[in-house]
C-alpha cells in the first residue's frame, strides 16, 4: 500500500505542477490585458490595441495548453483518489462544479470574443470582453483555491451516512478565511508571473532594438504592476497566510522553519540544513526573535517546535518542505528588490537605457514559475500526513484497486505527452514573440532578403 500511495502522490504532483505552469500566466496576463485595453479606451491610441492583441494571442496559446493539461486532473480524483472523492465529493464537488460551469465557461466564451470579435464588438465591447476574461479567470482561481483551502482548514461540513462528508453551509465553504488569504497570495503570485513575462518580452525588444515602442510599453506595465504585486505578496497576504498556518497548523510552521525545539523568542532561520534524525538545524544562520514577532507580534512569544508534537503528526519529507518554503520566500525577496529598483529607474527615466536591468528582467522569467511551484509544494507538503487536515489521512484517500504498476504506466505516458505539449507551447510562444506586436511592419521572407541586398 505504501508503494502505491507514493506513486499516486507523485502522479498527481507531476500533473498539477505541470498544469500550473499555464494558469498562473493566464491569470496574471488577464489583469494586464485589462490594463492595456483601458489605456486604449482612454487614449484612443491604436498602439495599445495592438499590444493587447499581441498578448491576447499569447494568452490564447497558454489557455489552450492549460485546458489540455487541466482536464486529466479532474479524472485523477476518480482514478487515483477514489476513496477521497467518495468521502469528500459532497463538499468539494460544489466548488469544482462552479469552477467549470461558471468561471471556465465565462473565461473561454469571452476569450473567443476577445480574440476574434473585436470589429463586431467595438471599442467598449472589446474592453468589456477583456474584463470578463479577467473576471472568469480570477473566479476560476478562487473556486480552485477554495477547494484546496477546505482540505487545509475544513469548514461548513457535517458527517453523513457511512462517514462521508456533506455540505452543511455553502457560505462557510466559500468564505473560508483560509481561502480568502490563500487566494490573495496565490493571485499575486500569478500577477508577478504575468508581469515578469511581459517585462521580459519588452526588455528583449529594447535590447534587440526592434518594436521599441512596444518594448517600452511592456516593460513599463510589467514593472509598475509587478512592483505593487511583489510588495503585497509580502504584506499583508504572506503575513496573514503565515498567521493562519501558525494558528491552525503549528506543526507545519515548525517544519517550515526547521524549528525542532520550542523557543521563547524563536529566531528566523535564513539558512540551515534540517537534520530530522538528530532533531536539529545544522549550520544555521538565524535572526534572533524575529519568528516570534512575525508569528505572534511579541518578541519573546513561545513558538512550538516539532518535539511538542507526536512524530506521526509531523509532515513527511520535512527537508523538502523546509527548502521549498525558503526557496519561495527567498525568491519573493528577490522579486521585491528587482521590481522596486526597476520602478525607481523608470521613475528617473533611465530604465529603458539600463541594459543591465533589462537583462535582469529577462533572466528573471523562470523565477516566478519556480517560486509559485515552491509555494504550492509548501502548502501541500505542509498538510501531510493529512489529505483533509485533521479528518482524513492521505493513505486513506487513494484508489485501493489501482496498483503501483498501473499508476506508473499512466504516469510515464503523461510525462511523454506533456513533454511534447511543452515543446509545442515553447515553439508557439517563440513564434508569436518573433513576429511581434506589429508583424505587418517587419519584412519577412523574400521581401526581407531583397531589402537586405539593397
Amino acid at each position: 500500500m505504501g508503494q502505491a500511495l507514493d506513486v499516486h502522490r507523485i502522479h498527481f504532483a507531476f500533473t498539477i505542477t505541470f498544469h500550473y505552469i499555464f494558469p498562473q500566466l493566464t491569470m496574471g496576463l488577464a489583469l494586464l490585458l485589462v490594463y492595456l485595453k483601458t489605456k486604449a479606451l482612454r487614449t484612443g491610441d491604436e498602439h495599445y490595441d495592438r499590444a493587447a492583441r499581441f498578448w491576447g494571442r499569447i494568452f490564447g496559446i497558454n489557455f489552450a495548453v492549460g485546458v489540455i493539461t487541466g482536464i486529466p486532473m479532474e479524472f485523477q480524483f476518480g482514478t487515483n483518489w477514489a476513496a477521497f472523492s467518495k468521502a469528500a465529493g459532497g463538499v468539494i464537488g460544489q466548488t469544482l462544479a462552479m469552477e467549470g460551469v461558471f468561471s471556465f465557461f465565462l473565461e473561454s466564451s469571452f476569450l473567443g470574443l476577445f480574440l476574434f470579435g473585436e470589429k463586431k464588438l467595438g471599442r467598449i465591447g472589446h474592453w468589456l470582453a477583456a474584463f470578463l476574461v479577467f473576471l472568469g479567470s480570477w473566479l476560476s482561481g478562487y473556486f480552485i483555491v477554495a477547494t484546496d483551502a477546505w482540505m487545509q482548514h475544513p469548514t461548513g461540513y457535517r458527517l453523513g451516512v457511512g462517514g462521508a462528508f456533506e455540505l452543511a453551509s455553502f457560505w462557510d465553504l466559500l468564505l473560508n478565511k483560509w481561502a480568502v488569504w490563500q487566494y490573495a497570495h496565490t493571485m499575486l503570485g500569478a500577477v508577478q508571473t504575468g508581469c515578469f513575462v511581459m517585462a521580459a518580452v519588452g526588455a528583449f525588444y529594447l535590447l534587440t532594438k526592434r518594436d521599441e515602442n512596444y518594448g517600452r510599453t511592456f516593460v513599463k506595465a510589467g514593472v509598475l504592476v509587478g512592483a505593487i504585486a511583489a510588495l503585497l505578496q509580502l504584506f499583508p497576504t504572506g503575513d496573514m497566510q503565515g498567521e493562519l498556518v501558525a494558528d491552525q497548523q503549528p506543526v507545519t510552521l515548525a517544519a517550515m522553519e526547521g524549528l525542532f525545539e520550542s523557543r521563547a523568542g524563536a529566531p528566523l532561520a535564513i539558512l540551515g540544513q534540517p537534520d530530522v534524525e538528530k532533531g536539529r538545524l545544522d549550520n544555521p544562520l538565524e535572526v534572533p526573535e524575529i519568528l516570534s514577532f512575525l508569528t505572534y507580534r511579541q518578541w519573546r512569544a513561545d513558538v512550538k517546535g516539532l518535539s511538542e508534537f507526536p512524530q506521526t503528526e509531523w509532515p513527511d519529507q520535512i527537508p523538502l518542505l523546509y527548502y521549498s518554503y525558503h526557496l519561495m520566500v527567498g525568491l519573493g525577496t528577490i522579486f521585491i528588490a528587482v521590481m522596486v529598483v526597476a520602478a525607481l529607474l523608470l521613475w528617473r527615466g533611465k530604465l529603458y537605457d539600463s541594459r543591465w536591468m533589462l537583462w535582469m528582467l529577462m533572466l528573471c522569467v523562470p523565477l516566478p514559475y519556480i517560486a509559485n511551484t515552491a509555494g504550492w509544494m509548501t502548502a501541500e507538503l505542509g498538510r501531510q500526513p493529512w489529505l483533509i487536515y485533521g479528518l482524513m489521512r492521505t493513505a486513506q484517500g487513494i484508489s485501493p484497486r489501482v496498483s503501483a504498476g498501473n499508476a506508473w504506466f499512466s504516469l510515464i505516458g503523461f510525462m511523454g505527452l506533456y513533454t511534447v505539449l511543452g515543446i509545442l507551447w515553447i515553439f508557439l510562444l517563440y513564434r508569436e514573440i518573433e513576429l511581434g506586436p506589429a508583424p505587418d511592419v517587419h519584412p519577412r521572407g523574400e521581401e526581407a532578403a531583397v531589402l537586405a541586398t539593397e
